[in-house]
Order: structure tokens, then sequence, then C-alpha cells
């Protein structure tokens, strides 16, 4: 079952032209989250029995922005103390606690009588780094995108790489999603 996605789409207006354009519609602002939230939904869909029981939910929630390197380089100093350009950020919000979570989390409920959603976190790609990696790796912006989409929606669920084993298992896991998806 495709769980609902509350998204929390961002493209930086400020970014060139030629640049949101090879992002084609990952970055079109016409076209806002609409392929962004299919996306995740269908990927949080197919993950969803891999999640620890504490981020098993109906509804989720999270915001996606795309940025220049000015900006996530200043997220990065801000947050790691890196302050130079990355490719992405990933900022859970449910990192915390997950090894003692209980077996079934309490849904909050609206006024509706339904479930909130379960609020994930914060993904923020670099355009313009991710325009770089792509001509390195030999392929298009759009792929390189939603590669780091999902590495980005991995780590908000919990995913993490300490080792080469790790990082390994995630990469090979992002490219089972992007197979899954089979993306424009």
């Amino acid at each position: 079952m495709v769980p609902d996605l509350d998204l929390a789409f961002e493209a930086d207006p400020e970014l060139p032209p030629p640049l949101r354009q090879a992002a084609g519609p990952w970055a079109d602002p016409l076209q806002g989250a609409e392929p962004w939230h299919e996306l995740l939904s269908g990927w949080l869909a197919e993950l969803a029995g891999e999640l620890p029981p504490a981020l098993r939910a109906p509804a989720y929630s999270l915001g996606l922005s795309l940025v220049g390197d000015g900006e996530i380089a200043s997220l990065n100093g801000d947050w790691r103390q890196k302050p130079e350009p990355t490719d992405v950020l990933a900022f859970a919000a449910q990192d915390e606690g997950l090894e003692q979570a209980p077996a079934m989390p309490m849904p909050d409920w609206n006024d509706d009588g339904e479930a909130d959603p379960l609020e994930l976190g914060d993904i923020v790609i670099s355009l313009e780094t991710a325009a770089r990696q792509a001509a390195e790796h030999g392929h298009s912006l759009q792929r390189e995108v939603l590669f780091l989409a999902s590495h980005g929606l991995l780590h908000l669920l919990g995913w993490d790489h300490p080792d080469d084993a790790s990082l390994a298992a995630m990469l090979a896991r992002q490219e089972e999603l992007l197979a899954s998806t089979q993306p424009g």
C-alpha cells in the first residue's frame, strides 16, 4: 500500500535556468512537487517492509529542497562544521532512540479522526554539485538528483554508512530504488 505523503518541495528560484532545465521535471517550478510526490511515495511503499516499527506509518511528511552550492555550504558548515558544498544533506526528525522504540508508535490524531503524518525530516540537494557529479559519472543530471534523493530518504529512514560494507549496502539499495521506479 502506498502511504500518504505530505511533501514540502522547493527549488531555489536563483538556480541557473540551464541547470533547472537539465534537471527536467525534478526542478520544474510548473510541475512543482507532483513528480517528487509520486516518486517518494512509491519508494516509501517499497521500503515499508524493511522499516523499523517506529518508522512504519500510513502517512509521512518530509521536506525536499533543491539549492545551490552557497546554500548547501552554509548548511553543511552550520550542521556538520564542514563549510563547503556537498551533494546532499539529510536532517532526520526520527533519528533519536530508534533502537529503544516501542513496537508500534501511538499516532497523533487530527480533528478529522485520522492519524497525522509521521515527520521524517528534510532532504537538501545541491543542484550545482549534482551537475558536476553527473558529468563525472557520465550520466544525466536527472539520474544524479534522483540518486541523491534516494540517499537522503534512506538516511531519514535510519540508514547510515559508517563503514565500507554499510556504504556498499546503502548504495545497492539506492540502485534498486532507482531501477524499481524507472524514473524519467
